[in-house]
């Protein structure tokens, strides 16, 4: 029993728990879009830009928050623009303005040499650091997330499979689009603290994708990717404490094994269909196009 209750005695442990806990559930929920999205590259790519915000806001002495969020928020809106033009990708538009942001906070990181330690902090998670005022932040998000999902879960499901025809079913697309943006912004914005930068696209990608292979439902999928990533961020807390390892890449290195296990298992049963065959025709059953008003 001391093997698990030791740990709480340390308010860091506890916190870093709760916020480890809730962060694994919010991108694992989120990361089923985005993957479905074919977007997953815009997981890594948003982290950096959000990265640019948080140097800016340290520099100009705004709230961390506000300033890594707008500019997540802003670049989140900028990618979504460009990659609708017909002869620039979604992975180009990511690729050029994610890197661009991150390029801004390296140059004002050599320009004034006083983020040094904010930085490494930055990009490799700090869960050790997580204050009260974090997990305010990771709570109010992970539920305004949720609460999103569940209102705009229709529009959000036929822009997933259906973007171009969703229009005419009298969906407001740049709403979505941009109430989407705002939500990985936020996202990654709150997750910065405990996975770092360098990470938060794995936590995006790898529970949602763990999901896709056990189920073809759309709803369960959100539902499993929630609980794997729940899961392993509290599990993967218990490890790093014991294992006196960083708690960011426990988590992630958790994730990645749980994936193995499930993807060699459905591989050896051969139990579904392949993802380019089947996995849209598949979950596309479940669109109520006529529900959506």
């Amino acid at each position: 029993m001391n093997l698990l209750t030791e740990p709480f005695a340390y308010e860091f442990f506890r916190q870093g728990l709760a916020a480890s806990l809730l962060v694994g559930a919010l991108c694992g929920m989120l990361g089923v879009y985005i993957i479905l999205r074919r977007m997953s590259y815009i997981g890594h790519g948003l982290s950096h830009a959000v990265f640019g915000g948080a140097v800016v806001a340290y520099v100009a002495s705004i709230n961390f928050y506000v300033g890594a969020g707008l500019w997540g928020f802003f670049s989140a809106l900028l990618i979504n623009f460009t990659a609708r033009r017909r002869r620039i990708g979604a992975d180009a538009a990511i690729g050029i303005i994610t890197t661009a942001s991150f390029a801004v906070g390296v140059a004002l990181i050599s320009k004034t040499r006083s983020f040094t330690r904010n930085f490494e902090a930055a990009l490799f998670g700090n869960i050790l650091g997580v204050t009260t005022i974090d997990l305010v932040v990771i709570t109010v998000v992970t539920v305004g997330v949720a609460a999103f999902i569940l209102l705009f879960y229709k529009r959000l499901l036929f822009m997933t499979f259906d973007p171009e025809v969703a229009p005419i079913y009298g969906v407001n697309v740049g709403v979505v689009d941009s109430l989407f943006a705002l939500a990985m912004a936020a996202t990654i914005v709150a997750s910065i603290n405990v996975v770092g930068v360098t990470l938060i696209a794995a936590t995006l990608v790898i529970p949602s994708t763990t999901a896709r292979l056990l189920t073809d439902s759309f709803a369960r999928m959100i539902v499993l990717s929630t609980l794997i990533g729940a899961s392993a961020g509290a599990i993967g807390m218990y490890l790093s404490y014991w294992l006196d390892v960083s708690s960011g890449a426990t988590i992630i290195l958790l994730e990645a094994a749980v994936f193995l296990i499930v993807f060699l298992g459905t591989t050896l049963a051969r139990r579904r269909p392949s993802w380019t065959d089947q996995a849209i025709p598949t979950l596309a059953h479940e669109r109520p196009a006529d529900d959506l008003g």
